[in-house]
């Protein structure tokens, strides 16, 4: 069909028009029906779940696009610009991915042609052709893909992604190479056991645009597909190769001569692997096209004088002029066609051509210069092929990545009912279903639960159990029987209902919504355990405080409150004691986008009033309380004597990491901490709680000797230091690293006299009182900043950060680049606004990535007015509306 084309009219409205009109007609033009695409979902061998993942701008909604127009979507005259998963509105404006959008497609390959004659004629588009045939079912396969955002804000969008899919795209840009985001987001793949293929993005700007030599070009990617191998190879089994007849992951290390790298530009649609050039010179050459294969990558060089193969040595090879194989036969062949059409010659331009077979439409043949470039190329090495065969070669099936992922997803022992279903991914056993992220819907304030099946069949009006996040087996707390409304396939921008999922497919449930806070379990399985909880890379640290402008819009914001951390996985929303409303997110961007979905999507346009942004900090100790605290209970007959340390260093971080863990056997978790962490046998026994909530990085222990009824209060004491680690002596903040030690008790003999009421309140004093004695400070949160800027730009950076109170710590430039990677350390409360600062210092030039890396002491006293310290007590004070001095010790100490 011919398309609007939105270009002409630049008026808003037209534009609407235009698209609604592109809408109507990119549906109809799908190849395949969604009873086809049903049918392909009961073989879970023959499907492929994959995520794209990748650093900020390197082109993976770009990418996603080849496909999306392979499948016939869209026009592949549109693809490239399209970006068609990018659905929202917000996300077409800025260019940027914000919420990860899933797209399921159908295509045939036939995997027994991997290697043969034909091989380059088999990836084939047209379905109307075929019929689902059990016995010839091998050759469709269905591919369940998410495009997930790049931006470090958004980090947590990608691990809900990555839970959901067994295997990652990995998109590299072949000039910046591999950044930060890259790794983090490689990091949390591995740790979900997902196989990674890599693509080489952008090899058109490395031919158009640096003019690159192609022997330079050749360094680049192999920088580039070394560097992802050094973040995944910690992560390999020590034989992948046994692990992987096994049924387990097997070799996650990308290599080219295997063909789990492509190369190519996804904005020009082309792409290649280097089994596509094997094949079409295995003949010329009369060799096999595997051994093609491995020589067109690393040092194999073809001598034409004496016409052997020589390998090894590059540097004498080049200097005698010769020419490594992958850019004699590979980077050559596309620089010379892309320049004969740079520079418009046409005879030449023919005659290459007709020489690689391709035929054009009559409007391309009219084209000249770069615009020529992408139909050619398209014909030539169609990008989309290059990532299907990718996929369907060397991603697993979900029937195979089950078995070996089931005990990281799963949380119950891995034999009982519901594991072993997990394992087999078949759509007869009982149901098991992990609800990744709840996607907003047209009609206001509803969501579709979007997650996949892991077993069994999920249909319309069944009847499950949802568990949310703190549902224990056999109990009640957290679990709802509800029935399902209807199920749908999620097609990027729409989605298509239909009667029932099974095992091994990415499904939205309509009607759950109100049981599933963001993430869930839905099982009917009575024994069945909840999949594990996420975790995510990054942590909410800025905060901002919302009112509403006219009181009579309240409950319009409560219920946008409701809203708004149901449609984002990381965000937090809280209500202070104060009455203030509170949105906690990963950093600036994030909480833009959720302010603008609260005001415009949540609340239906009410104005509302955001304050500064504010940042969390931490309350600490520096040293051991100089002096034994003592507190009295109100009858004055128990006392509590304790002192208050700070915790070894690095035992905070292995909390939080789940290293050391509340529910660990005791004597284990003590040796862990004598052994790494140096602390002393004896008290690392007696640690009776973490705090706060039961799980935070404080302990709460027993250093007393023979204390009578000691155990009868030990409760109270808990709860006691619950609440004051919740909530800490100088700031109402959280507490971290700090160690109580009860040493000495004194009770009362009889029962009634050391109550709760008692012991409860005298502990949480006796808490303040010995942190106030141990040089108290406040951790403030730390970004880690990394920036890529041009090499001439950097002293502009460096006078931002120095204003800012950050520093850099690690300075790199890519040698073949003009590309400098700084890496610097900011602490958050300067980090507003840092990026329009640093854009004005640079000219535009240095892109800031920032993202949570650690907590870190502000090194001045609370106690001494004037300090930096000090008035940022203050601070959160005035903002908390507490009594403005900071509570002095004689509130809470006694004396004997």
């Amino acid at each position: 069909g011919t398309r609007a084309s939105g270009g002409k009219e630049r008026s808003r409205e037209g534009r609407r028009e235009a698209s609604a009109r592109e809408k109507e007609e990119t549906s109809k033009m799908v190849n395949f029906t969604i009873d086809q695409l049903r049918e392909m979902m009961g073989f879970p061998h023959n499907i492929r779940s994959m995520s794209v993942i990748a650093h900020v701008d390197h082109g993976k909604s770009t990418l996603t696009d080849s496909l999306v127009s392979k499948a016939g979507i869209i026009s592949s005259k549109n693809a490239g610009d399209a970006r068609f998963t990018d659905t929202r509105e917000d996300e077409q404006e800025r260019g940027v991915t914000i919420k990860s959008t899933g797209i399921s497609m159908f295509f045939k390959y036939d995997k027994t042609e991997y290697w043969g004659e034909n091989a380059a004629e088999v990836v084939e588009g047209d379905i109307e052709k075929i019929e689902v045939d059990p016995e010839k079912g091998n050759m469709n396969y269905m591919i369940n893909l998410i495009d997930s955002p790049g931006h470090v804000d958004f980090s947590s969008e990608v691990t809900a992604a990555l839970r959901i899919t067994d295997g990652a795209l990995v998109v590299v840009d072949c000039i910046e190479g591999v950044c930060v985001q890259t790794e983090t987001v490689l990091r949390q793949a591995m740790g979900e056991k997902i196989k990674p293929v890599l693509m080489v993005n952008k090899l058109d700007r490395a031919f158009l645009e640096l003019k690159m030599d192609p022997e330079e070009a050749y360094q680049n990617f192999r920088k580039a597909v070394e560097s992802v191998n050094v973040v995944v190879s910690p992560y390999e089994a020590e034989d992948p190769e046994k692990e992987l007849k096994e049924g387990g992951l097997g070799p996650v290390q990308v290599d080219p001569a295997i063909g789990t790298v492509a190369f190519g530009s996804g904005l020009q649609q082309w792409g290649f692997t280097l089994k596509k050039f094997a094949v079409m010179y295995a003949e010329k050459f009369g060799i096999k096209p595997q051994d093609m294969m491995r020589r067109l990558w690393g040092d194999y060089f073809l001598d034409s004088k004496s016409k052997k193969w020589k390998k090894g040595n590059p540097h004498t090879n080049i200097a005698n002029g010769l020419k490594r194989a992958f850019v004699q036969f590979i980077l050559d062949p596309i620089s010379q066609l892309c320049n004969a059409i740079m520079d418009e010659k046409d005879k030449k331009v023919q005659k290459m051509l007709k020489a690689l077979n391709i035929n054009l439409k009559k409007e391309d043949l009219e084209l000249r210069g770069k615009p020529l470039i992408k139909p050619v190329m398209q014909k030539w090495l169609p990008a989309a092929d290059a990532i299907l065969e990718m996929m369907v070669m060397h991603l697993p099936s979900p029937a195979r990545a089950q078995a070996y992922r089931a005990a990281v997803l799963y949380d119950g022992p891995l034999d009982d009912e519901a594991a072993q279903a997990i394992r087999q991914c078949d759509g007869s056993t009982p149901l098991m279903m992990f609800v990744s992220k709840m996607v907003p819907t047209s009609d206001k304030g509803r969501f579709y639960a979007f997650g996949r099946v892991f077993a069994g069949t999920i249909s319309t009006g069944q009847k499950v159990r949802i568990y949310g996040p703190n549902y224990e087996p056999g109990k009640k707390k957290d679990l709802h029987l509800k029935s399902i409304q209807r199920t749908l396939i999620q097609m990027g921008r729409y989605v298509e209902q239909v009667a029932d999922v099974p095992a091994g497919n990415n499904v939205c449930l309509v009607g759950i919504d109100q049981y599933i806070l963001k993430t869930g379990t839905v099982t009917t399985i009575e024994s069945a355990h909840s999949f594990r909880q996420m975790k995510y890379s990054v942590s909410p640290v800025v905060r901002v405080a919302v009112e509403v402008k006219n009181p009579q819009d309240l409950p319009k914001l409560v219920e946008g409150l409701k809203r708004l951390s149901k449609s984002d996985p990381l965000v937090l929303t809280m209500t202070e004691e104060s009455g203030e409303h509170i949105i906690a997110g990963a950093g600036e961007l994030h909480l833009e986008i959720c302010l603008k979905d609260l005001q415009e999507d949540f609340m239906g346009g009410a104005p509302i009033k955001i304050s500064d942004p504010v940042v969390s900090y931490r309350e600490t100790v520096t040293e051991e309380s100089s002096q034994m605290c003592l507190s009295k209970s109100a009858n004055k007959h128990n006392r509590l004597y304790t002192k208050c340390m700070p915790m070894p260093e690095g035992v905070d971080l292995a909390i939080e990491d789940g290293k050391i863990n509340p529910r660990d056997e005791f004597k284990a978790r003590a040796r862990v901490l004598a052994d790494d962490f140096g602390m002393d046998v004896g008290e690392a026994r007696k640690i009776w709680a973490f705090g706060p909530e039961g799980t935070g990085p404080n302990f709460l222990l027993d250093a007393s000797k023979g204390v009578q009824y000691l155990n009868e209060i030990k409760d109270h004491v808990n709860s006691g230091f619950q609440w004051a680690t919740k909530e800490g002596p100088m700031s109402d903040e959280q507490c971290r690293s700090v160690i109580l030690r009860v040493l000495d008790v004194t009770l009362h003999a009889d029962a009634i006299h050391r109550g709760a009421g008692q012991i409860l309140p005298t502990a949480r004093r006796v808490y303040y009182a010995s942190m106030l004695t141990a040089s108290p400070t406040l951790l403030e949160p730390i970004y880690l900043a990394d920036i890529s800027c041009p090499q001439d730009a950097t002293g502009g950076i460096y006078g931002v950060l120095t204003t800012r109170r950050g520093h850099v710590f690690a300075e790199e430039s890519r040698p073949g680049s003009p590309i400098t990677q700084l890496k610097a350390y900011l602490p958050v409360s300067e980090s507003f606004g840092f990026t329009s600062a640093l854009r004005a210092a640079t000219g535009g030039k240095a892109f800031p990535q920032c993202s949570f890396d650690h907590w870190d002491k502000l090194n001045s006293d609370p106690l001494t007015p004037g300090t930096k310290c000090n008035e940022t007590v203050l601070a959160i004070r005035a903002r908390k509306q507490l009594n403005p001095e900071i509570p002095t010790l004689d509130k809470y100490l006694d004396k004997l």
